[in-house]
């Protein structure tokens, strides 16, 4: 790190458990500003950066679309605005979340019913494949 305390991709990446192609990545499609390089042509990321990166990962990990977290970054930056439009995402979010809970719960069950027929044997006979089976 020099005197400004950039930090390299490397080190952005360990300070925010993010691989280096995923910061490229988010840097190519505009979610993470573009840092300034080096002299020798190296990015220097800083504290922005770092902190951005965070919140990006703090909304990817809860679930929230790449367009969602555009749109939440966007929005962060709005602060005296009123935040109706980060509620809307929110619940939107929430919606299909709760889906997802429902798809998941009928999975579980089916999985235990489709078990629950097993009666061991070979998996030519096997019961879950067949029923997993098109």
């Amino acid at each position: 790190m020099t005197a400004r305390s950039d930090l390299s991709i490397g080190d952005l990446a360990r300070a925010t458990d993010t691989k280096v192609v995923t910061i490229r990545y988010y840097e190519k499609i505009g979610l993470l500003p573009a840092p300034p390089r080096t002299a020798a042509n190296y990015r220097a990321f800083d504290g922005r950066h770092r902190d951005r990166l965070h919140f990006i990962r703090r909304c990817r990990d809860l679930g929230f679309t790449l367009d969602q977290v555009r749109e939440l970054l966007s929005l962060s930056a709005q602060t005296d605005d009123e935040c109706a439009a980060v509620d809307r995402i929110a619940v939107e979010h929430l919606a299909a979340i709760e889906r997802k809970i429902g798809d998941l719960q009928r999975l579980a069950g089916e999985l235990r019913r489709i078990s629950r027929c097993c009666q061991g044997g070979r998996i030519g006979d096997c019961r879950i494949i067949e029923a997993l089976s098109p």
